[in-house]
């Protein structure tokens, strides 16, 4: 049986929704970020237990197709940003996401732009400008090397989508480095 769950976006969220289900008495079949596949089918009562548990800490099951599509969408962005880089760099978003969700991506926006209330070009360049935030929070690669790793065209690139999100250049960010950053599951607009 699959289960759809909002708000698993990294390793972490895995391992806490995995403790939920073992202490349930769920045996797991496999696990990846959004996504449960349990070794037996669940009944509804069980299938509620579940919901509270997971509830309780901060995540939810999603029943509605459309709603499971989004998080996939969001999953399949968060991944390629924020973890493996699983996107071929030779793909764009558009095609990179109708062909992991077997949707055409016209379709994918206009679903993402109705329940999400920003439009998936708009997300990626917040999750992107995070990341950004994050690797000048610790310091570790150069302006330079981090527009490569994320893509960018150009430091100017990056530099001027950083100025738009955040209202600083990376350079100041990067000599503050306590601006408050936020939690990549809560990144929407």
């Amino acid at each position: 049986m699959e289960l759809y769950i909002k708000n698993m976006v990294c390793q972490r969220c895995i391992k806490v929704v995995r403790d939920e289900l073992e202490q349930a008495g769920i045996a797991v079949h496999s696990m990846q970020l959004g996504l449960v596949h349990t070794a037996s089918d669940l009944d509804a009562a069980v299938i509620e237990n579940i919901r509270q548990r997971l509830a309780h800490q901060g995540f939810e099951l999603i029943d509605d197709k459309k709603t499971r599509l989004i998080e996939q969408v969001k999953t399949l962005v968060i991944e390629s940003i924020h973890h493996n880089q699983t996107k071929p760099e030779h793909l764009n978003y558009s095609d990179y996401l109708a062909r992991n969700t077997h949707h055409e991506y016209g379709y994918l926006s206009q679903l993402f732009s109705s329940i999400e209330g920003v439009t998936i070009e708009k997300y990626i360049i917040l999750q992107k400008i995070e990341r950004v935030k994050e690797l000048l929070f610790y310091g570790e690669l150069t302006l330079s090397e981090i527009a490569f790793s994320m893509g960018y065209s150009s430091v100017q690139h990056l530099s001027g989508q950083f100025k738009k999100v955040t209202g600083f250049t990376p350079s100041y960010f990067k000599e503050m480095r306590h601006q408050k950053r936020k939690f990549i599951d809560g990144i929407s607009n």
